[in-house]
C-alpha cells in the first residue's frame, strides 16, 4: 500500500505531498523501532530523528543509531538537544515551581523538543509526512500531534494506534512482529516502557501498570537506600534573574548544570517518586519516576524565591504556574496563553538573585542556607525575637486584623 497523499498549507515549509518520505522521531526502543518495519511495508522511505536531550550517554547513542541502521531506514540524523530543552522548558519550569497535580515534574516535555527536531528535518527532506510511535491511550500522542498541527499543514502517521485497532496486547505484538523479522529486542524493552532524558527517567508498564509494588528492575538513576554514600552531600547553586547559572562556583551552561545535579543526587536516591495523575485523556495514569537534578533545582529555587518575593507575589504565583504546568502537560505547549504567563513568570524573578546551599543525606534535598542582596529582612525586627514597633500598635493591628470575625461573633453569639 503506497502512502496517501496530504494537502500543502502555505505555512508548510516547502512541502511535497506526493513525497514518500516520511520523519520518525525515534528512540531505538520498542514502539519506534517497531514504527520502522511497519512504514517501510506501507511504502514509507523512513528518515529517522533522534533528538537527544540529555538522557543517554555516548554509547546508548552510538547504539540508537546503530538500530537505525539495523532496521535499515532511509537515513537517521541525531540532534544535541540539551540547550533547547533548558531554554525551552527547564528554565519557565523552575521559575514556576510546581509540579503537575503537585507532584509529577513533566519529564515528557523534551517531547515538544523532538517535535521541533523532526518538523526541520522534514523540512530539509521537502515533504509534510511525520510520525511518531505514541500510543493511543496516553497522553504524548496529545502533545506531538498538538505540536505539529500548530507548525503547519502535516500529515501524522501513528502505528501503534493503528494497531491498536486490531491488538490488545500491543507490546507483546510488537515483540513478535520484529522478532518475525530478525530484529531482536533489548530485555528491558519486555517489561517496561522507558523514558530518559536530560530532566529525568519515567517508566511505566508490568507491575506498575497493575497498580502492583515496582520490582527490583524498575529503577533507573537513582541508588536504592543501602547504596547512598555515607557522607552527606552539599552542593552551592547560584542564580541570576531565576535561571542557575554555576554550581559550587563554576559557571556553566544550564543543560550541563542539571547533568552533573542528576549524576549527583541520584547517587542519594533524590527525586525518585511513584505518582498516579489524571492524564489529559480521562485515564489514570501509573508511573515511576526519577528526577534527581531536576528536584534540586526546584528545592534551591523555591528557597531563594520565598526569601525575595513579597506577601502578595508568593501567594498569586502558584495560581499561575499551576495554570502553566497544566497547558504543558496537555499538549497547548505553542498555546498564546502559556506564552502570557511565562511573560507574567519571567517578571517574577527579577530580584530572584543569589546563593542557596543545598545538602542531602539520602531521599530528598533541602535548602540549609540562602544568601541574597534581596532577602526581605527588616534591620529592626525577627519574627517571634523582637521587633520595632510598641505592644500598643500589635494589639491595635490584631483589634483591626480580626475585625470582621469578632463582630460576627459578638452579634450571632447565643
Amino acid at each position: 500500500m503506497s502512502p496517501q497523499s496530504a494537502s500543502s498549507n502555505p505555512q508548510s515549509p516547502t512541502p511535497n505531498p506526493g513525497s514518500t518520505d516520511i520523519v520518525l522521531a525515534f528512540s531505538g526502543g520498542l514502539d519506534t523501532s517497531f514504527c520502522v518495519p511497519w512504514l517501510q511495508e506501507r511504502g514509507w522511505k523512513v528518515h529517522t530523528v533522534f533528538a537527544d536531550t540529555g538522557g543517554v550517554d555516548a554509547e546508548e547513542r552510538r547504539t540508537i543509531e546503530a538500530r537505525a541502521a539495523e532496521l535499515g531506514v532511509a537515513s537517521h540524523v541525531t540532534i544535541d538537544g540539551g540547550p533547547a530543552i533548558w531554554d525551552g522548558f527547564v528554565k519557565p519550569f523552575v521559575w514556576a515551581g510546581e509540579g503537575y497535580q503537585g507532584q509529577y515534574p513533566l519529564l515528557v516535555s523534551d517531547r515538544y523538543l523532538i517535535v521541533d527536531a523532526a518538523l526541520a528535518r522534514a523540512h530539509d527532506l521537502g515533504t509534510n509526512a511525520i510520525a511518531h510511535g505514541c500510543t493511543g491511550m496516553g497522553n504524548d500522542q496529545v502533545r506531538f500531534d498538538l505540536a505539529v498541527k500548530s507548525s503547519g499543514d502535516y500529515r501524522i502517521v501513528a502505528p501503534i494506534r493503528e494497531i491498536q485497532k486490531e491488538h490488545t496486547q500491543t507490546r507483546a505484538y510488537e515483540q513478535q512482529y520484529l522478532e518475525e523479522r530478525g530484529f531482536g529486542v533489548r530485555a528491558k524493552q519486555k517489561a517496561y516502557t522507558i523514558n530518559e532524558n536530560l530532566l529525568g527517567l519515567t517508566m511505566s508498564g508490568g507491575e506498575i501498570d497493575r497498580w502492583e509494588a515496582p520490582g527490583d528492575g524498575a529503577r533507573g538513576w537513582c541508588a536504592p537506600r543501602n547504596a547512598w554514600p555515607a557522607e552527606p552531600l552539599r552542593a552551592t547553586l547560584q542564580f541570576v534573574g531565576g535561571e542557575a547559572v554555576a554550581l559550587d562556583g563554576n559557571e556553566m551552561p544550564g543543560h550541563k548544570l542539571l547533568a552533573k545535579l542528576n549524576t549527583l543526587f541520584a547517587q542519594y536516591g533524590v527525586g525518585r517518586g511513584l505518582y498516579t495523575g489524571d492524564t489529559t485523556i480521562g485515564l489514570k495514569g501509573r508511573i515511576v519516576f526519577e528526577a534527581p537534578g531536576l528536584t534540586a533545582l526546584l528545592v534551591a529555587h523555591r528557597a531563594l524565591e520565598e526569601t525575595v518575593l513579597s506577601k502578595q507575589q508568593n501567594r498569586f504565583k502558584p495560581d499561575v504556574a499551576r495554570k502553566w504546568v497544566e497547558l504543558v502537560y496537555e499538549g497547548f505547549f505553542h498555546d498564546p496563553l502559556k506564552t502570557d504567563l511565562e511573560a507574567f513568570l519571567a517578571s517574577s524573578q527579577q530580584m530572584v538573585n543569589g546563593e542557596v546551599v543545598l545538602e542531602t543525606r539520602g531521599g530528598r534535598a533541602d535548602a540549609v542556607a540562602v544568601a541574597s542582596p534581596h532577602i526581605l529582612n527588616s534591620s529592626g525586627a525577627t519574627y517571634a525575637q523582637s521587633a520595632d514597633w510598641g505592644v500598643e500598635e500589635a494589639e491595635g493591628f490584631i483589634k483591626l486584623f480580626g475585625m470582621s470575625s469578632t463582630l460576627w461573633a459578638g452579634v450571632n453569639r447565643g
